[in-house]
């Protein structure tokens, strides 16, 4: 109640700046009539979809609409809440060399009016995150990329010299909408004909049945050395309600018979080898196991039948795993799979310039390649959606990674 209560204040803040910087620009009464009517349309529609929500069965298409909706409206409204209050603290500053200084008594000499010119380009900067934020819900979403990578190892088998990996995660099928992008996206997983597929975790939002009407479409993926997959922390349904913990158990098998049925091999704290020419890859699969979520991983338990000096591709679900755990490990997993952070479906990325998103201050690594000791990590930024209907600057990903042996020339 305590939170929500501060909600409520927070968001009241941002309509009063907001209606301040319409009423410097547009002196019409009705115009003001508008704005105060949608914000309470808007916001009270998010609490109403919020209060009445049934958590045993998920989160539900209206709640994510007015989600979306009040994100829409309400973003732009905290840039117009920078300017007007910064705004307010020259004409305080103002008022005060008024009084100090000019001696003015009358309040009309103290305080400034709202000038028209910083209410105008308020409302023009706050324009770009509302169309921004509206194509991320209309179109980026399903915005996917093919992002290549290449890696060197000096103990890479020469077998597996150019052997090529194409990894997606975090597929949430709650929350797709629209059969044909998806269609689209399986095919271009497809098109990129990687010797394998690697799936790293949350397959649903909550619930299996989520997954049903999109059996047959990820029953499409193929590689030729097989798809493998671990599960995330929303594969095991703990955060939806239960009437009884035999009825999550249900929901849990029947979750890991999808994946069975698709023709994914679910690695859950095991391996599994791919051989080629005499030589081996070792693929290692754990549970999930995040820093502040469930930690069900046993990376030991994992790689018992892994030999020290196999090359292994470890898939772990969360990127704080690498960050506390395998790193650090006495075997050297030389490439991570994770994914997790959806990049948090919002940042700034201009490749060579910038590479932002707020997620950066929760994790250390969170979208791409990173090195350290000699291992990689790959952070994929998701291929669906949660919560949020949209991505804005974070476009859904498709990894492909490409093994290549370090030549040591000297």
């Amino acid at each position: 109640m305590v939170r929500l209560i501060i909600f409520i204040i927070f968001v009241l803040a941002l309509d009063f700046y907001a209606l301040q910087s319409f009423r410097s620009v547009v002196r019409n009464p009705w115009v003001t009539y508008g704005y105060i009517a949608i914000s309470i349309v808007v916001f009270g529609n998010l609490i109403y979809q919020g209060y009445t929500l049934d958590r045993s069965s998920g989160i539900n298409s209206g709640f994510y609409l007015a989600f979306a909706v009040f994100v829409l409206v309400y973003v732009p409204k905290l840039v117009l809440l920078v300017f007007m209050f910064g705004e307010d603290i020259f004409r305080l500053f103002e008022a005060a060399v008024n009084y100090f200084v000019s001696k003015s008594d009358e309040s009309s000499a103290l305080f400034s009016s709202r000038r028209k010119f910083i209410g105008q380009l308020a409302l023009g900067i706050a324009a770009i995150p509302f169309i921004s934020i509206l194509y991320g819900i209309t179109k980026g979403k399903y915005n996917f990329k093919v992002l290549k990578y290449t890696l060197e190892f000096d103990d890479l088998p020469a077998a597996f010299d150019g052997y090529q990996v194409t990894q997606i995660s975090d597929i949430h099928s709650g929350s797709f909408d629209n059969k044909e992008k998806i269609n689209y996206a399986v095919n271009l997983v497809n098109e990129q004909a990687s010797d394998v597929i690697m799936f790293t975790g949350d397959m649903v939002n909550s619930k299996s049945k989520e997954m049903r009407p999109w059996k047959s479409t990820f029953s499409k993926l193929k590689a030729k050395d097989g798809i493998f997959s671990i599960l995330g922390n929303h594969d095991y349904g703990d955060y939806t309600r239960w009437p009884s913990d035999e009825a999550k158990a249900e929901n849990f098998q029947e979750l890991l018979d999808i994946q069975q049925e698709m023709g994914f091999d679910l690695l859950r704290n095991e391996s599994r080898f791919i051989e080629k020419d005499g030589a081996r890859l070792a693929i290692i699969g754990v549970e999930n196991w995040g820093k502040g979520f469930k930690q069900k991983g046993d990376l030991t338990l994992a790689s018992s039948k892994v030999d020290a000096n196999d090359f292994k591709i470890l898939l772990s679900h969360d990127p704080s795993h690498w960050q506390y755990e395998v790193v650090k490990d006495p075997n050297h997993y030389h490439l991570t799979l994770s994914g997790h952070t959806h990049g948090m479906q919002f940042g700034i990325e201009i490749p060579g310039l910038i590479k932002w998103s707020p997620i950066k201050w929760r994790y250390k690594y969170w979208a791409g390649i990173y090195e350290k000791a000699g291992q990689y990590i790959n952070v994929n930024r998701g291929f669906g959606f949660l919560a949020f209907p949209g991505r804005v600057g974070i476009w859904p990903e498709i990894s492909v990674i490409t093994l290549k042996k370090r030549i040591n020339n000297t």
